[in-house]
């Protein structure tokens, strides 16, 4: 017998079943659990019980995904998965639909869907606005989206380089003790944009780009006193900028260019408990017209699950440390620091 209030509507799934229900059933289950609604399969036919409006909404995303189906371009079960999340996450349906091919795009030798809402965004940002922030957690794709992007846009040829820069800044290691001369030991902390490009365009390409300094990639001192045009620049790992640093950074955009700039502001490696410059931009350069902040959170983590989780507990861990010493009188609590910084170390004896 019906419950009352809850409605029953049937679609047929035009094929990619498998796709749809993922591994262990993992992207209906999420399917159900987003939309609040139940499911069951009969045959081809999947029926939907739930609330009129939850199930009038699945109904429709499962048309998009017929829809993309009919055109011949079936999505692996990651991707599924991943715009199953954006499509229940989103309030109202996006122009053409959630599994719209409009929303894979292709960069390079790749193509790569967002993989949630918050990543959608962000590129529609880039594309849209000159000057960028992604400001969120490791293995949000920030920097690789921003790289993706890079690349597209001078495969298509609006822009005629691409320039990526990152702050050399010292993470426990002193960079005048590493063997090698000065390309050699920034290399190392430049390594995470070079795996990107790679994963883009073909080794011959990336080798022949930088070779034409096509593409550049340097830490950003070697930034300063040069004009931009004509070029995708992206700074990452910006929470290591100094204030002069991103000040000079935000600075050097030129005619026809386009800067993303990305970084953690819970990883802030500077030493002495420096202010950060990208802390300071987002206050500083919030509101002005042409400028896009983004921010992600472990929702938006596309690395292993457990890392999601691990973000979690590290903010959880966090907030007790705040509520503790919250309770403190206000004579014994320490001084604040920037988000994301380390008291100093004490000093070892000799």
């Amino acid at each position: 017998m019906r419950r009352a209030g809850l409605m029953k509507q049937t679609v047929r799934i035009a094929g990619g079943i498998h796709e749809l229900f993922g591994t262990l059933d993992e992207n209906l289950k999420l399917f159900e659990s987003s939309l609040h609604v139940r499911t069951h399969l009969h045959d081809h036919d999947l029926e939907i019980e739930g609330d009129p409006a939850q199930v009038e909404r699945a109904a429709r995303i499962l048309g998009d995904y017929n829809q993309r189906i009919r055109d011949g371009k079936i999505p692996n079960s990651h991707e599924v998965k991943s715009l199953l999340r954006i499509a229940t996450d989103e309030p109202a349906p996006s122009p053409g639909g959630a599994f719209s091919p409009a929303h894979t795009k292709t960069f390079g030798k790749k193509s790569v869907a967002p993989k949630s809402t918050n990543q959608r965004r962000y590129i529609e940002a880039i594309e849209k606005n000159d000057m960028v922030f992604g400001i969120g957690p490791a293995g949000t794709g920030k920097t690789y989206l921003a790289v993706a992007m890079a690349v597209a846009a001078l495969v298509n040829k609006q822009v005629n380089r691409i320039i990526l820069a990152r702050p050399a800044v010292e993470a426990g290691e002193r960079l005048g003790f590493l063997p090698g001369t000065l390309q050699e030991k920034v290399d190392p902390y430049l390594r995470p944009l070079y795996d990107a490009l790679y994963d883009l365009l073909d080794q011959e390409k990336v080798d022949r780009f930088l070779e034409r300094n096509i593409i550049e990639i340097a830490p950003i001192a070697f930034m300063r006193g040069r004009t931009l045009n004509d070029s995708f620049i992206i700074l990452d790992e910006a929470q290591n900028t100094t204030s002069e640093q991103m000040k000079m950074f935000v600075t050097r955009l030129g005619f026809n260019a386009k800067a993303v700039i990305t970084g953690d502001i819970t990883q802030i490696d500077l030493p002495n408990a420096r202010r950060s410059g990208l802390i300071e931009a987002t206050e500083v350069l919030k509101g002005v017209n042409g400028i896009s902040f983004n921010f992600f959170d472990e929702s938006d983590v596309v690395r292993h699950v457990l890392v999601q989780r691990i973000i979690r507990a590290y903010d959880d861990h966090k907030q007790r440390l705040e509520q503790q010493l919250s309770l403190l009188p206000p004579a014994a609590q320490p001084e604040p620091l920037d988000a994301g910084t380390t008291p100093p170390a004490p000093l070892l004896e000799q």
